[in-house]
């Protein structure tokens, strides 16, 4: 199970949000990029990468910045937040991001070709509030329940699904393990990664026991910021 740190990109600080609310954040580093550094160092294969100005406001804000990450570590990054445009994965894709976030946007029709195109790359990212599925940097809850959603993306042939449960997030009050069960249980062939809530060791114990069931990862940011986690003894005894 892939442990997997998290950078929140804001005004170009690394920070964090309660529950994605622009007015309850926290920064903990001015530079994104030495951030990243220091997780690669401490032994992370993967790290999650958020514009959250360009989740906000449609489109890339922070993405020199991105790419400066990108190339300053061998590891991959993946990148979400504003990404709602052929021009936008196209560019990601042209500066070597290796797991581009998308998600709504994926269902609709002048999507579809980059589908084909860009297939393994892409990543669905699901944000579900009390099972819906929010868009628009969490700000807009639709009417599509967050499994169906899924199950739409799942029938498009992406595999790699992200899924963010918002009520959890930033908060420390751990995951929302039945939530994740459910997916697991009622969608096969699927390769999940859990975020929200990640709060200690022991919530990374209880996610690792769904790993047979096709966890193959979580997202954690708040904690390791705050001490909670040790990230490079969490990579170690989880992988």
């Amino acid at each position: 199970m892939l442990i997997i740190p998290a950078i929140d990109i804001k005004d170009g600080n690394c920070v964090r949000l309660l529950q994605g609310d622009p007015g309850r954040q926290t920064v903990y580093s001015r530079d994104p990029v030495e951030m990243a550094k220091r997780f690669q160092d401490a032994g992370a294969k993967l790290i999650h990468v958020i514009d959250l100005d360009g989740a906000f406001d449609g489109v890339p804000v922070n993405r020199e910045i991105v790419t400066a990450i990108a190339k300053s570590v061998s590891i991959p990054i993946e990148i979400g937040g504003g990404i709602r445009s052929a021009e936008t994965v196209h560019m990601y894709a042209d500066n070597g991001i290796h797991r581009i976030i998308v998600g709504t946007i994926m269902l609709e029709q002048s999507f579809l070709p980059l589908i084909e195109r860009f297939r393994d790359v892409l990543v669905a990212g699901i944000d579900a509030k009390n099972s819906m599925v929010a868009t628009h940097g969490w700000k807009k809850v639709s009417g599509i329940k967050a499994l169906d959603m899924i199950r739409d993306i799942i029938g498009l042939g992406i595999r790699d699904v992200i899924y963010t449960d918002i009520a959890t997030d930033g908060m420390l009050s751990g995951p929302n393990v039945s939530a994740i069960k459910e997916i697991l249980t009622e969608i096969k062939q699927i390769n999940l990664i859990a975020s929200g809530g990640i709060s200690s060791i022991d919530d990374l114990e209880s996610l690792s026991l769904l790993e047979q069931s096709g966890l193959t990862g979580c997202i954690t940011g708040k904690a390791i910021y705050d001490g909670r986690i040790n990230l490079r003894e969490a990579v170690s005894r989880f992988g």
